[in-house]
């Protein structure tokens, strides 16, 4: 297959590679991650003082419904809070919602979820000039780690210690439907992140992700119109803009339009690089007494001139210093580039107050090329390099639907919230290209490198293969004293089916077709109005491997593998903190060959244990404050290579703490808000043997916005340095042993409401 999937590595499973570390040494680390969340951590102390009067006058009126009613995301919620005037939805700053969407248990409040979720909101976007779905998901979630490299093939980042592909976000709960590799977040109101498996919620995504699962939630018209038209800019020379209009039409404004649009363009912060992104989308919907329809579509163009694939370290023994951090150490006229199609529509009823039915349908197309580094080789110590150019490309045709029935009913003291649902996806994928052109390997120095003229691309079919998911779900919260325990059982059927052919369909190469059974149990218990204590149980699902025809056992096919989650949690949400610190520990299956048997297994294992730590709070008026830490032990289980066990795994971060403030200060007509945010992450292995690593970093940034009126109408202006210090350090990429973290950047921006 052509894509870079592909050729991924096994969140450190794979067979080991041979990188160095000793100049890169680890530094007294920990302490300073464990600083940084420390800083705020007095607020663990005393809760109650930032609490308000837990009296009747002080609650607000809060009702429950299993038929949702005008939900302006369309999308379909099992008993949603809907929440009436007196109470935010929004935690202090805006930032993010207290709400998320828990697969097809529908939306609830982050106290009602037996699971570790964050759900940021458009806002957070905006302020902190995100221009990818991994600048808001990292920016502030110890649990979320990226190597910080710009100007990548796709996204990168890793929840709870175990990579995520980027085309297993979903769209309004359909998998396949968001862009490919690079995801605008303009055209987004929340961005929720599901951390840990989640197959009885979600079903089993394309690529068998089970780190977590994002899900991005279209924005839709609100009641009053908008027309927001925001000029960008980013170091050295990208210039840009994006506008977002709005309206609703309607006696009773039941129709709404939203219309979004991105252009930017020019030279990034990397020596030689340019980064060009288009996106214009289109969000409708209707909202009736019984009934909610909504659709969007959109088109999307990602280009990255001067691609960044990152290096090997072949056999030298020492990891080499890294470079200034603007320096570009892939060829200069690489390139890759994106191109997404998408619309999906929604569309939901209430038979009663009891019972709702809803269905989702959506397709997107996506043309991938690609023509620059497929492995950068250290020769010597020195930085020399050996370039290897590979050309790959591919069309790919996806479908998803998912059609469910929700309701709730009592038996006795019991209340039962249920849920069933089908979903659906097939992808049809063309694969193009070579995968190493013959005499266009490439030497130079990284610390100075000097490239050679443009490759010329060859488009030479490679295959054709089919993807096809179906699974059935069903799920029953039942409530018990007064809903302050919540028990949470359900099951789901997930069929795996899969195709590889030559070129134009005309001969089957592989064929898969496999199932699985997976359960998922959680509890909640609301001790106060304040504090919720969870524990869940739940599986992610992962198309199992093929024995290799050299095995004994050829050709064995195994059912799709089962990751095992058990997690432990308690949430505490005042007005002024909320924070959640959670315990878990998931097991992730994977497959080698026996070297004594010569028997292919899946008796691989990583098992991943950690504490999370992460909060929200406002301790003071005008001061607000996010973050949190991590300690995660990624630990290799079982292995071919029994030496190896017990070592840790591969481009992990043991520990990760993140801290982000902000202050506000009137001035002049308005309000300035100063921020800082600090993100330090301690040393990573670079091979199973754990001699090799590269050290921990600590990374700054600064920033600054303005909030006035001008003619009484909403005015912002921005600026931001990002890596304050320009610090040079290594991350970990998706398929190779180092990468460049991004250099010092300048973001300004500004935004006028007409």
């Amino acid at each position: 297959m052509g894509k870079h999937t592909h050729h991924r590595r096994q969140d450190g499973l794979s067979a080991p590679q041979k990188r160095d570390s000793r100049g890169l040494q680890a530094t007294a680390f920990a302490p300073k991650a464990l600083l940084l969340s420390m800083a705020s951590a007095m607020l663990m102390y005393a809760p109650a003082l930032y609490a308000q009067p837990a009296d009747d006058e002080a609650k607000p009126a809060v009702r429950k419904s299993a038929a949702t009613k005008a939900q302006p995301s369309g999308e379909a919620n099992l008993a949603e809070v809907v929440v009436e005037a007196g109470q935010s939805s929004t935690y202090p700053g805006g930032h993010v919602s207290k709400n998320s969407r828990i697969g097809f248990l529908g939306n609830k409040t982050a106290m009602e979820t037996p699971f570790n979720t964050v759900s940021y909101t458009d806002k957070f976007v905006e302020d902190s000039q995100a221009r990818n779905i991994t600048d808001v998901i990292a920016a502030t979630d110890p649990s979320v780690f990226t190597n910080g490299a710009i100007g990548g093939w796709s996204e990168n980042y890793y929840i709870r210690g175990f990579q995520s592909d980027t085309n297993d976000m979903s769209m309004n709960g359909l998998f396949g439907i968001a862009p490919y590799y690079r995801t605008p977040p303009a055209m987004f109101s929340r961005i929720e992140v599901l951390k840990g498996p989640s197959a009885l919620l979600n079903g089993m995504p394309p690529s068998g992700s089970v780190a977590g699962t994002v899900n991005l939630v279209s924005k839709r018209a609100g009641d009053e119109p908008l027309l927001r038209i925001s000029p960008t800019y980013m170091s050295d020379s990208q210039w840009g803009g994006t506008i977002d209009a709005s309206r609703r039409f309607g006696q009773d404004k039941q129709f709404g339009i939203r219309v979004n649009g991105v252009y930017q363009d020019g030279s990034g912060p990397v020596r030689q690089q340019d980064l060009k992104t288009q996106l214009g989308s289109i969000g409708m919907d209707w909202r009736g007494h019984r009934a909610r329809v909504s659709a969007d579509v959109y088109m999307a163009n990602d280009r990255v001139d001067g691609v960044v694939r990152g290096i090997n370290l072949g056999k030298i023994k020492d990891v080499p210093a890294p470079p200034n951090p603007k320096t570009l150490v892939n060829p200069d006229w690489s390139y890759v580039s994106n191109k997404d199609r998408g619309a999906m529509m929604r569309a939901e009823y209430d038979f009663n107050d009891n019972v709702t039915a809803y269905a989702a349908f959506g397709r997107s197309k996506t043309k991938y090329e690609y023509n620059g580094a497929t492995s950068s080789e250290l020769l010597d110590n020195k930085g020399t390099i050996n370039t290897m150019i590979g050309q790959l490309a591919f069309d790919v045709d996806k479908k998803s639907a998912d059609v469910g029935l929700k309701g709730q009913f009592n038996t006795g003291p019991v209340s039962h919230q249920w849920v069933m649902n089908t979903t659906y996806y097939k992808h049809d994928e063309h694969d193009y290209g070579v995968r190493r052109v013959a005499g266009a390997d490439w030497i130079t120095n990284m610390y100075d490198p000097k490239w050679g003229k443009t490759v010329p691309f060859n488009k030479a079919p490679i295959s054709v293969s089919t993807l096809e998911l179906t699974s059935y779900g069903a799920a029953d919260i039942m409530s018990f004293l007064d809903e302050r325990l919540q028990l949470t059982l359900g099951l789901r059927y997930q069929e795996v089916k899969s195709d590889m052919f030559s070129p134009g369909y005309k001969t089957l190469m592989t064929h898969y077709k496999k199932h699985a059974l997976t359960p998922g149990t959680a509890l909640l218990f609301k001790a106060t109005d304040h504090i919720s204590l969870y524990g869940n149980y739940i599986q992610g699902l992962t198309k199992g491997d093929s024995a290799p025809i050299t095995a004994a056992n050829y050709p064995k096919v195994f059912a799709p593998y089962k990751t095992k989650q058990a997690e432990l949690g308690i949430k505490f949400d005042y007005d002024k903190l909320s924070q959640t610190i959670s315990l878990f520990t998931i097991k992730k299956p994977s497959s080698y060959t026996d070297v004594v048997t010569n028997m292919f297994t899946s008796g691989g294992q990583q098992r991943n244990r950690g504490i999370e730590w992460s909060f929200i709070a406002s301790p003071i008026e005008n001061v607000r404050l996010m973050g949190g830490a991590s300690y995660i032990k990624p630990e290799l289980t079982r292995l071919a290579k029994r030496d190896n066990e017990g070592n840790m795994a591969t481009g992990v971060a043991k520990v990760q703490g993140k801290l982000g403030a902000e202050w506000d200060i009137r001035a002049a007509a308005g309000v300035v808000t100063l921020s800082a945010n600090a993100t330090a992450v301690s040393k990573q292995y670079l091979n199973q043997e754990n001699t090799l690593s590269v050290g921990g970093h600590t990374v700054y940034d600064v920033g600054a916005r303005y909030n006035a009126k001008v003619s009484g109408h909403p005015f912002t202006v921005r600026a931001e340095v990002k890596n304050l210090t320009n610090k040079a350090y290594w991350g970990m990429p998706r398929l190779s042993n180092l990468s460049l973290g991004a250099p010092r950047t300048f973001y300004v921006s500004g935004s006028y409401d007409f």
